[in-house]
């Protein structure tokens, strides 16, 4: 009775005064010795009868107790539940009360039996405590042996591609997973997180940059709900040992979404991670991204150029690819022949031809731009110099009359320089190639719609890097939380950006392998407006917050 529940049995005996603990121990030791559970031992012993346990299991639970259960139940009542659900949740249908079924369940302690039940039915669901053998009864009767439901696993203790591919197929899952889908890319997700874990299953979607939970289904139904997007991106349903990559698309409002797929074996299940590519919600004009008048010119003038390295940095998620194709489109003519290397390409543009690295059959960025370079062309995009490999054949691309487009993961546009000395490339080939370097963050908008001033305290304007009287005069204003921004304060983000353009007093530097605190320091002499300086720019102008400002910088 009630196997693998011992511990919340004992606590509901000793609550109610039935056994002390020196009895409880007692038991404890007997039930390790026999196999039984603490329960049916109790019961046995005599220390409680059978329908007093159940009656103080479902006040515990809050639940209702038959004490009698009925010998059969009707047709139509067993018909409103499916028999290979009723088998793997272990309950039996009893009454219904228009959307309200109530059924006897094995197991009255699994509490998100209701829970699945009423995602799959679509109805509200009770548990009802009953004797278990009784329910047992009664679901052989109906249903046929629960144990039929563990017949559709393989060996592994895995479900066969077969029962996945029809759990993957219900109804209720495919309209969990197309009403999640659908409402991350109304929402301008970039993100979408299915995590299960070992009592829940959780669902996220990062949008403007932070994660936001989603209303999940009930845990058991994390394997259904996974297979289903395996499925929909073609990927192997059965294989869950073994990390997998794919791509899908997905049909919102009338247009088509690309969304690429990466599945990660935990110790709860597959974890899946979905990222948006929405083609339509992409910014791909630099004045959408958020660059100002100066940093605007100075890049479309250095992307003009015949020859030359122009580098974009920042963390993942800062928007630098979204940069180097808005820069393409610019670029993108008749007479140019434009090339790129991409993992994975994440936006089609007419007229480029675009690779896909796959490092898993040695096509890396540094094989690909090697096999450019006999492709005739004039300009170069790969996707990230990640090594010395890449990086010298980059520069040898703009040595011999192309430009190179490319990206690094570095903090700030001077720590550009140093990335690349430390790969091992020379000095003086950085200051012969290297043009501009365009250092990025995004940062959360005041939501227009509940925006209102504020006063932010001094602790706040410290951590900010601010001092007493810099920003006198600032419009400080904040999100106070309404429908449309979700309560966040926050809707939609805009760019910060570093624009370090390389000069002759900057190249001396560079040549002289200056540490990145110089190079910056110099650039900051001449004119650079760094990614802080930005950032008090956009808080004085009431665009974003310096709590946003001190999160991204």
């Amino acid at each position: 009775m009630f196997d693998g529940h011992d511990q919340a049995i004992a606590v509901l005996l000793r609550e109610a005064g039935l056994l002390t603990p020196e009895a409880l121990a007692a038991l404890g030791e007997e039930c390790r010795l026999t196999g039984w559970s603490l329960a049916g031992t109790a019961v046995k012993r005599g220390h409680v009868s059978g329908p007093e346990l159940l009656r103080r299991v479902a006040g515990h639970l809050g639940l209702d107790y038959v004490e009698n259960p009925p010998a059969t139940v009707s047709v139509g009542v067993a018909a409103l539940v499916p028999a290979d659900l009723a088998r793997r949740c272990g309950v039996v249908p009893w009454r219904a009360d228009g959307r309200l079924l109530e059924v006897l369940a094995v197991d009255p302690f699994k509490r998100e039996t209701a829970g699945e039940l009423a995602f799959t039915l679509g109805r509200d669901v009770r548990l009802v405590v009953a004797d278990p053998v009784r329910v047992g009864l009664l679901l052989r009767l109906h249903y046929g042996d629960p144990e039929a439901a563990v017949t559709a696993e393989n060996p592994a203790g895995g479900f066969a591609e077969a029962e996945l591919a029809r759990m993957a197929g219900q109804v209720p899952v495919v309209r969990f997973v197309n009403r999640v889908l659908g409402q991350a890319v109304r929402d301008h997700a970039s993100d979408i997180h299915f995590e299960p874990f070992e009592d829940e299953f959780r669902v996220r979607c990062r949008v403007d940059g932070t994660l936001r939970d989603v209303e999940p289904p009930p845990a058991s139904l994390a394997r259904p709900v996974i297979s289903r997007l395996k499925v929909l991106a073609g990927l192997n349903i059965a294989e869950c040992r073994v990390p997998q990559d794919g791509r899908l698309r997905f049909a919102v409002d009338g247009r088509t979404v690309d969304l690429r797929i990466s599945t990660l074996p935990t110790q709860s299940g597959e974890s899946v991670v979905l990222r948006v590519l929405d083609h339509s919600a992409a910014p791909l004009e630099l004045a959408q991204l958020g660059l100002s008048g100066s940093v605007a010119d100075g890049l479309r003038e250095v992307i003009r150029q015949p020859n030359g390295i122009i580098l974009v940095t920042g963390p993942t998620g800062s928007g630098k690819t979204t940069t180097l194709y808005s820069c393409l489109r610019i670029i993108n003519r008749p007479e140019r022949k434009i090339l790129t290397a991409e993992d994975p390409v994440e936006y089609e543009i007419e007229g480029v031809m675009q690779l896909p690295v796959n490092p898993l059959i040695g096509l890396t960025f540094a094989t690909a731009l090697r096999s450019f370079l006999r492709q005739d062309p004039d300009v170069l995009m790969v996707g990230e110099i990640r090594d010395l490999e890449t990086a010298r054949i980059a520069i040898q691309a703009a040595l011999t009359g192309h430009l190179v487009l490319s990206t690094l993961h570095t903090n700030d546009a001077a720590g550009a320089v140093t990335r690349l000395i430390d790969m091992g490339v020379e000095p003086y080939l950085i200051g012969a190639t290297l043009e501009a370097v365009l250092a990025q963050r995004l940062v959360r908008c005041i939501c227009p719609d509940c925006r209102e001033p504020d006063a932010p305290p001094a602790a706040l304007l410290a951590d900010a890097g601010l001092v007493p009287g810099q920003m006198d005069g600032a419009c400080y204003q904040r999100g106070r939380g309404c429908a449309n921004c979700r309560q966040t304060g926050y809707r939609g983000r805009t760019g910060l950006f570093e624009w370090l353009r390389m000069d002759e007093p900057l190249r001396e530097l560079v040549q002289q392998r200056a540490p990145a605190a110089a190079i910056k320091a110099r650039a900051v002499e001449r004119g650079m407006q760094t990614l802080r300086t930005a950032g008090w720019r956009a808080v004085s102008a009431g665009q974003t917050t310096l709590e946003e400002l001190a999160r991204c910088t």
